[in-house]
């Protein structure tokens, strides 16, 4: 049954009602500011209050971008847009609290806190974070199954190549798979990386079971392994090409490439972390040790959007014997905290030589890599990545990579990598090894 916490934020009625209610919270506002005093106090503090907020707004972005390098992606303007009105509706408040007949107040607090919700979900929209009331809240409506009931199969069954020319799926097959979690510890690497998010198709839960492949996932940054099991349906995707081939799909790991939801370690070793080690050693060593997967690298991929989908592609350049197949959503030519002077700097130490030795466009114009494959898909409307895309395309086939490249309808959003991970998934698993 559906709930509060299923009301969807991005489509339906509760977009629409924040939208009005806006509105009238706005008109409100304007009224207790106009109506009690002259029309010149009411412009003399709106453009008081419009000049603070404008100044938040550019000194947070700033702070944001520069000086914290929270993340690295352009943002649209329309973002800055709705920030700045969020920020001069609190200051509108702000002066009511201090003007204002103390019998209305509550109803402006109630009126800014309105607009302010409106603001931020019209934020949400852009990037589409949030899907539903329960996403922003943070709690899991189909909770993760325990990783501890799991359980191990009696035996594997022999290998096929693909797998699905040997494969009847046997009574008693679950129709769905299981998201479960679980951490994994970086041993090797020293990284503490938070617990990954783990899909395990149908057949999975057959006895004898296949050895299945391997999709390693990451999320964007700002972001989580979670990311992708609300934003970006994981689950329902996945369940989706298993019902299409006999229960059949990848094992999918969602490992955390950051740390922590603003951390940037950029995909390197260096001196903000190794993560490289750590999505290069530590979790195929774990996947391997506690799943039962096909341990080929042939049948093994990573992929990821935004940040993820330039992690991905440095993985696949700097360790193709474990990552011969990659998956880039969105992602970047090179990693990055703004600019190469400043990710040299503060990576490196501004040792730009130790950037190069691992930086995948530098690394493609002196290697060769015929028997790595990768596939790219970028939105219609997000011109810095497109750009990214067509230098990454380019220099990949020059160094004998098998390239995939599309355009989908969308922005820098779970609209363009949801539908673009679905779109894909044929060609990964035909790579992969899973179906003819």
């Amino acid at each position: 049954m559906r709930t509060v916490l299923d009301w969807s934020l991005l489509s339906g009625p509760v977009p629409i009602v924040l939208r009005l209610l806006a509105l009238a919270a706005a008109g409100w506002l304007l009224a207790r500011m106009v109506l009690p005093r002259s029309p010149r106090h009411a412009v003399v503090v709106t453009g008081a209050c419009a000049i603070a907020a404008a100044t938040i707004t550019v000194t947070a972005a700033y702070l944001a971008r520069t000086v914290w390098l929270l993340f690295p992606d352009r943002l649209e303007t329309s973002v800055y847009a709705w920030v700045f009105l969020g920020v001069f509706t609190v200051a509108i408040t702000a002066v009511h609290t201090v003007t204002d007949r103390r019998r209305y107040l509550p109803i402006s607090v109630a009126a800014a806190i309105t607009i302010t919700a409106a603001c931020g979900n019209q934020v949400n929209l852009e990037f589409e974070a949030f899907p539903t009331v329960a996403d922003i809240l943070t709690i899991e409506r189909t909770p993760a199954v325990p990783f501890t009931d799991i359980g191990s199969p009696s035996g594997l069954l022999d290998d096929t190549h693909p797998i699905d020319t040997g494969w009847t799926p046997p009574p008693g097959m679950p129709t769905r798979g299981k998201h479960t979690s679980a951490p994994i510890p970086g041993t090797k690497s020293g990284f503490a990386g938070r617990d990954a998010e783990i899909y395990l198709p149908p057949a999975y839960f057959t006895d004898p079971r296949p050895r299945l492949p391997v999709l390693v996932l990451l999320a964007g940054q700002p972001g989580s392994p979670q990311d992708w099991m609300s934003a970006g349906k994981l689950t329902r995707t996945m369940d989706n090409f298993a019902a299409a081939h006999q229960g059949l799909a990848p094992v999918v790991v969602v490992a955390d490439g950051t740390g922590t939801q603003f951390g940037n370690p950029l995909c390197l070793n260096s001196r903000r972390g190794n993560a490289a080690t750590y999505l290069s050693v530590d979790v195929p060593a774990w996947i391997t040790a506690h799943l039962s997967v096909d341990t080929e690298p042939r049948a093994w991929a990573v992929g990821g959007l935004s940040y993820g989908g330039t992690c991905a592609l440095q993985l696949a350049i700097n360790y193709p014997q474990v990552y011969p197949t990659f998956l880039d959503l969105s992602g970047q030519a090179e990693p990055s905290l703004g600019d190469r002077r400043t990710t040299v700097e503060e990576a490196f130490g501004g040792d730009t030589a130790a950037f190069t030795r691992v930086n995948p466009l530098d690394l493609l114009r002196t290697r060769r890599y015929p028997g790595s494959a990768g596939t790219i898909v970028v939105g219609t409307r997000d011109p810095e990545a497109k750009a990214d895309a067509s230098t990454v395309t380019t220099a990949a086939r020059a160094a004998g990579m098998e390239i995939r490249y599309s355009e989908l309808p969308g922005e820098h959003s779970w609209r363009v990598w949801t539908p673009g991970l679905a779109r894909e998934l044929p060609w990964l698993a035909q790579r992969l090894g899973l179906i003819s």
